[in-house]
């Protein structure tokens, strides 16, 4: 299974959070971010998407169906996006457009083995594949790429 975590682009400041729209920025970095994607995901990739605007926002970048799943809201913990993805037997790629700090959680304990925090820039993302090697299961990092790499 192949795992990508992209965090929602740059957003105005503003109360409620589940409301707030992105930049100017923020949706320059979504659709060359979603160019990048779009050059690299399956056609079949599953996509789930929080159900902040932000978010939503973000993922009309890549002109692809999504799901809007409330398991991977701002407020969301690790294991809600785990379940929600599937992992690691899902099969296939499955993609998560949403928020720090679960995102950078999730990265870590699936790197290393320990939840803890890590950041990823605004429009970023992390791929992540789990393999089986012999007997052994097997979580490798693919890609990390922000928009100031693109």
């Amino acid at each position: 299974m192949d795992l990508i975590l992209w965090r929602h682009a740059d957003a105005v400041d503003g109360i409620p959070d589940i409301s707030r729209e992105l930049t100017a920025k923020g949706t320059k970095h979504a659709h060359l971010m979603a160019d990048w994607i779009n050059a690299r995901i399956p056609d079949d990739t599953r996509i789930l998407v929080s159900p902040a605007i932000r978010a939503l926002q973000t993922a009309d970048a890549l002109k692809r169906p999504y799901i809007i799943n409330k398991s991977i809201a701002p407020e969301a913990d690790v294991m809600s996006l785990l379940l929600a993805a599937g992992w690691p037997d899902a099969g296939g790629t499955v993609m998560l457009v949403g928020h720090q700090p679960a995102f950078g959680r999730a990265a870590m304990l699936l790197l290393s083995g320990i939840e803890t925090d890590m950041s990823i820039k605004k429009s970023g993302l992390l791929w992540i594949s789990n393999r089986v090697r012999g007997t052994t299961q097997q979580n490798v990092l693919r890609a990390v790429i922000s928009p100031d790499m693109v």
